[in-house]
């Protein structure tokens, strides 16, 4: 009988794990927890605040006209090659908070890699990581704002500067925003919906403008954080409403300009709007795999790493609810994973050799396609939550689709004004069929 009422009330709840399954969002603004080592394997004018300062005057829903002002570039750092050494070069975007911070630190802590923390406010970075313990030596905070095409240039820009001649070993797109329950779009600075624009189109350019620079390293791995939210064969996905749905791309073929805010060209709807990102996400680790595996060498994947229910997403839920969720996604729906597991999952896609196979969206623990199976010790299993192996997952149909991710590799370059003599030339002759 208990059972029967908990598979009642996880029924009751689904409407609710639309948030539930959103891994690592806001990042810039989650609180991190700990994090332990690999086990295998302001945005307003500037008016003399700090960068964290003006952050902290934020809430969720309140943004700035504009995100990224040319005078914030950061003055170029120099001579990374010495503090790099003979480690490997990793860039996680999203750093300074959540699962980022958790990813990072499990990599800085193994002392096989220099971490470039990439996120908006390096003030904070540099804060969390002394706090962290992240060794020092081992990390530096880099400036890159998602929401602006021209901080991502520049931070691209200053990477190189930093490292010199050393190429860029791993990246990992990990950086989101999240904004379900907003009655109107927020804006990027280059005019783009901001779950696309942060989620989608901002990592876009990033990884279109490091290929070339990736490419020369060995053992190269990119990997762009999904969500089971944007594959509609599982229960965050494919239950929960609104699933979803780039339809015909009309809104990302006008070149998702102010006033479009959705790539199907239909009125805004935040939920959507996030996991359209992560379709788009997806879609464009598949098409790097097809156009770009074969002749560079650099491995492509996506992963799900599980939900992390005790995410800063909540902060305005009531008391009663923040308590209780982690506990109906640990015990009701299996789908529970701690952020440090999770960081060390995302860390996992990036340092274990047996997920150096490129072109896979990876999972644990059932990939959370039901809601979990009791097991002997009384915990549901199954439903991508905390324990479990490795495994390569099954995306749904409509992120499969190529047709679909053929155009939106060609209207993402179009949006963000990606030159042709940016991207990496090569690519694979096969792919152009």
């Amino acid at each position: 009988m208990v059972r029967f009422l908990s598979l009642v009330a996880a029924a009751v709840a689904l409407p609710t794990l639309a948030c539930a399954f959103v891994p690592g969002i806001n990042n810039e603004l989650n609180k991190a927890g700990a994090v332990k080592p690999i086990a295998s394997a302001p945005f307003v004018k500037s008016d003399g605040a700090s960068s964290t300062e003006r952050s902290a005057m934020l809430t969720q829903t309140e943004l700035p006209e504009k995100l990224y002002f040319k005078k914030e570039k950061e003055v170029p750092k120099v001579l990374g090659g010495i503090q790099i050494g003979l480690r490997k070069l990793v860039v996680v975007t999203g750093a300074s908070s959540g699962l980022g911070l958790a990813c990072a630190e499990t990599l800085a802590k193994t002392g096989n890699y220099f971490v470039v923390m990439a996120c908006r406010d390096t003030d904070k970075a540099k804060k969390v990581a002394e706090e962290r313990g992240f060794p020092k030596g081992s990390y530096v905070p880099m400036k890159l704002e998602l929401g602006s095409l021209q901080s991502v240039r520049d931070f691209v820009a200053n990477l190189k500067a930093f490292k010199s001649a050393r190429p860029l070993t791993h990246l990992i797109c990990n950086a989101a925003v999240y904004k379900p329950t907003d009655p109107e779009p927020a804006w990027t600075d280059d005019g783009f919906e901001m779950s696309m624009g942060v989620n989608h189109l901002g990592h876009f350019l990033l990884v279109n403008l490091l290929l070339d620079d990736m490419k020369k390293a060995k053992g190269a791995r990119v990997c762009i954080v999904g969500s089971i939210t944007g594959n509609t064969n599982t229960v965050g996905g494919g239950l929960v409403y609104p699933q979803a749905d780039l339809g015909n791309l009309k809104g990302l073929e006008s070149g998702m300009q102010k006033p479009i805010s959705m790539a199907d060209g239909k009125p805004f709807f935040g939920a959507k709007a996030y996991k359209d990102s992560k379709v788009c996400n997806m879609m464009t680790v598949s098409e790097l795999h097809r156009r770009y595996h074969q002749t560079t060498g650099i491995v492509f994947s996506s992963m799900y790493p599980g939900c992390i229910a005790e995410t800063a997403l909540f902060r305005e839920k009531r008391t009663w609810f923040r308590k209780l969720f982690p506990l109906f996604m640990k015990y009701v729906t299996g789908g529970y994973v701690g952020e440090a597991e999770a960081g060390e999952r995302l860390a996992q896609v990036i340092d274990d050799p047996q997920c150096s196979k490129s072109g896979v969206y990876w999972s644990w623990n059932g990939g959370a396609k039901t809601v979990g199976r009791w097991a002997e010790d009384g915990k549901p299993r199954g439903a991508g939550g905390s324990g479990g192996e490795i495994f390569e997952n099954e995306q749904s149909d409509a992120v499969r689709d190529l047709p679909t991710a053929k155009k939106v590799w060609e209207y993402s370059a179009k949006a963000v004004g990606l030159d042709p003599k940016e991207m990496c030339k090569d690519i694979d002759p096969l792919s152009l069929d």
